[in-house]
């Protein structure tokens, strides 16, 4: 499998919704725009990818196991900067595993990769600009804060690469990548995790295009 099947789509799409989500988005007028980011040694190539590469990072299709770490709901919308929804944006996101490990050749630490985690996946955002995935909680990687890394399509043309932090995480302060940019521009990608009703953290950050 290559890409989002229609049931599999909806079966993600109506979990997230029982978890409130509109109720849990904030609103956002005109802003700047998100910050950039490198993207880093670990971009896991379409050769290295798994055969699932849907929204939800957490549960390989055929799997019984799901992946190890603390599971999050990652949610938002992209925008452009009068606030206007972008529909039709493709976002994808990798990050390494409960581990720290990558999904990704070049990482050549003495650990296995989480079998059960997907490492990458993408969404579609909707006629409001909404993007969702369930994935892990980032971790800490040596000499990096938990980040997850972020790109944005439009159709086949990529316009954002980014990284989204955790709000307040003690190894922030020792992060050269996120003490680059100013106050505001670590807020914009900064993650604010939330309880949810059935369990677990939910965080909604949106990206400004």
């Amino acid at each position: 499998m290559t890409d989002n099947t229609p049931t599999r789509r909806s079966l993600i799409t109506r979990a997230f919704a029982a978890l409130g989500l509109s109720a849990l988005a904030k609103p956002l007028s005109a802003a700047g725009l998100t910050p950039r980011a490198m993207e880093g040694p670990f971009y896991p190539t379409a050769s290295m990818r798994r055969a699932d590469v849907d929204n939800d990072l957490v549960k390989l299709i055929g799997a019984v196991q799901e992946a190890g770490g603390e599971v999050i709901t990652l949610t938002g919308r992209i925008l452009d900067q009068t606030g206007a929804p972008r529909a039709g944006h493709r976002i994808e996101i990798w990050q390494c595993d409960t581990n720290g490990k990558y999904l990704h050749s070049g990482d050549r630490q003495s650990i296995p990769f989480d079998p059960a985690f997907q490492g990458f996946g993408h969404d579609i955002t909707d006629a409001d600009g909404r993007y969702v995935f369930r994935t892990i909680k980032p971790v800490t990687y040596p000499g990096r804060t938990p980040h997850i890394h972020v790109k944005v399509f439009d159709k086949t043309q990529e316009i954002l690469t980014t990284q989204f932090y955790i709000d307040g995480h003690p190894a922030n302060r020792q992060d050269r990548l996120f003490n680059r940019m100013s106050d505001p521009q670590a807020q914009a990608v900064s993650m604010v995790f939330e309880p949810t009703d059935q369990g677990g953290e939910i965080a909604t950050l949106d990206v400004v295009i």
